[in-house]
């Protein structure tokens, strides 16, 4: 395990917790779901430019998908 996954991992499970937050107290399906998945991919995830490239697509779907 590397230091750039270990990091990479507590910025996107750090920003999925802002979006579970946000989803739950607004009653929004799409950021919720995004923020559970952000805070989940870095387990199961090990290398560094598919984690990057999954954490920057599921970032970056609330913002085009409106529910």
């Amino acid at each position: 395990m590397s230091t750039s996954l270990l990091f990479l991992g507590l910025l996107f499970g750090s920003v999925g917790l802002g979006y579970c937050v946000y989803g739950r107290r607004q009653h929004a399906l799409v950021p919720f779901v995004c923020g559970v998945l952000l805070m989940a991919v870095p387990y199961f995830v090990f290398n560094v430019v598919a984690l990057v490239a999954a954490g920057v697509v599921l970032a970056a779907l609330p913002f085009f998908v409106r529910v």
